[in-house]
């Protein structure tokens, strides 16, 4: 049985033992159920949790455990004569799950039997090429084939083991738990410590997902820096990667076409986005409103693929035509200014919802009091609401930053792949994230700088984006100290 198969089962146990527990619990109390410590659903709950989560954990962490494993013990019958270096052995062990997994498809339609999969090797070239006319090719190598054979064994095994187990222990703690189900067992308190660490759980799955993310980098950037010298990374002022060597990985003109993409673009969205919150929360008519927010979030819902075709066919052209060309600055449609304005009305909508909502979450209070004092609207707008409002504005300019620092598929299109540094917006640059997508496209060598300097770009990316939020934070926490 599969592990969905398993855990769809042992689901169904579960709900059979909330509603077995529930009556159980009402049988004890004789009708009377004021009688029991807690609500009849409690006994329920606890009955299908005790039922459910031994079983489902065991089944998480043969899951989580099983490529490890598996991968370890087909990996060590694998004869050394057969690997020729460490890349060729990650090769063939996908050969070997590749084949493992043809096999299982032709028993699955009955074009081999279990005997004849257990005995295949490559000699049996009939029976191969029955298999070949179906569209199922298997290796011709005896020691992948073998492999694959084992591997299709442990599986099978571990999983008949896994079934026996988690079947055993849903039964076992169905039955212990409805054995507990007493008027005076304190089932309410027992759910709600699950319910407790369930929230707990979630929160450190957070904590080391974003742990995982960053050691990841760490560690590749690591290997990179291994291959490559940091000085000439992080000062080098030339990116011209080749893998046939002699490449050349300064991450300057890289940056610098990140940092001033991302300005232009924020440089229009943030004025824009502003002014269209404060006009829809303290200016417009509820009608007037109702109209004009969502047609602002229209624009958040349009695929960034379009925005860069806007880019490239309207936007880019325009410039050029009629600013860039006129000026002699320029005879590209791909440029920075082009990217940044379109990346600008991308994040409009990013920065005017989220500082709308900020904005009307100021107490009325604060401004009844100022027009109460003399002030005028305008007045009140800038000399109290916006600075109430202030910390949360910083997180919407921040979320746009971010949002812009990352950006890809409108700088392909709007900007071009030209890595350069220069003061001149209306010529072509590139961002970091572009050639991040560029050195792990294709079939390139994982061991070589080439391809790792794409993790040691997506570090730099996250420390930009962590001095962003630190940043933020120690705005936030000046400006709130005094309205506090």
């Amino acid at each position: 049985m599969s592990p969905f198969w398993i855990m769809v089962t042992i689901l169904v146990l579960a709900a059979l033992g909330y509603v077995l527990g529930r009556r159980r619990a009402g049988s004890v109390a004789a009708g009377d159920i004021r009688g029991l410590h807690s609500r009849p659903t409690y006994y329920g709950w606890n009955v299908a949790l005790f039922t459910a989560l031994p079983s489902l954990l065991v089944l998480l962490m043969w899951v989580l455990a099983q490529p490890l494993v598996v991968d370890r013990a087909i990996g060590a019958n694998i004869p050394e004569s057969a690997v020729a270096d460490a890349g060729a052995r990650g090769r063939i062990m996908s050969e070997v799950q590749g084949t493992a997994i043809s096999i299982g498809e032709a028993v699955n339609k009955g074009l081999l039997t279990e005997a004849e999969a257990r005995s295949l090797t490559p000699d049996n070239t009939a029976l191969l090429d029955r298999l070949a006319d179906e569209d199922i090719t298997l290796t011709p190598n005896p020691a992948v084939l073998e492999a694959a054979k084992d591997y299709r064994s442990i599986n099978q095994n571990a999983s008949r083991t896994l079934t026996g187990l988690s079947l055993l222990l849903a039964l076992g703690g169905f039955g212990w738990a409805m054995a507990r189900t007493r008027p005076d067992y304190r089932a309410r308190n027992v759910v709600e410590r699950f319910i407790r660490g369930f929230l707990i759980l979630c929160s450190l799955i957070a904590i080391a997902t974003t742990v995982g993310i960053v050691l990841s980098l760490v560690f590749e950037s690591y290997n990179f820096f291994q291959l490559y010298p940091w000085q000439d990374f992080f000062f080098g002022t030339e990116w011209t990667p080749s893998f046939g060597g002699g490449s050349r990985l300064g991450m300057l003109p890289l940056l610098w076409g990140t940092l001033y993409i991302s300005l232009i673009a924020l440089l229009f969205s943030v004025p824009v986005g502003l002014f269209a919150a404060i006009y829809m929360s303290e200016y417009a008519t509820p009608r007037v409103r109702g109209v004009v927010k969502p047609l602002i979030e229209i624009l958040a819902g349009i695929p960034t693929i379009v925005y860069g075709l806007f880019a490239l066919v309207t936007v880019g052209p325009l410039i050029r035509d009629w600013i860039a060309q006129p000026a002699g600055l320029g005879n590209s449609g791909s440029s920075v200014m082009t990217a940044g304005l379109v990346m600008g009305i991308m994040l409009i909508p990013f920065v005017s919802s989220l500082s709308d909502d900020i904005i009307n979450a100021v107490p009325q209070s604060l401004r009844d009091g100022s027009l109460g004092l003399g002030s005028t609207p305008s007045e009140t707008i800038r000399n109290v609401v916006l600075p109430a409002a202030l910390p949360g504005i910083v997180g919407a300019v921040l979320l746009a930053a971010s949002r812009a620092i990352g950006e890809t598929m409108i700088v392909v299109l709007g900007a071009g792949a030209m890595a350069q540094t220069s003061l001149n917006p209306f010529e072509a640059m590139t961002t970091i994230t572009v050639k991040i997508v560029g050195q792990l496209t294709g079939d390139n060598d994982f061991a070589s700088p080439e391809t790792l300097v794409a993790f040691a770009l997506g570090l730099t990316l996250f420390v930009m984006t962590l001095a962003l939020n630190v940043a933020a934070l120690v705005i936030v926490r000046k400006y709130r100290e005094q309205y506090e």
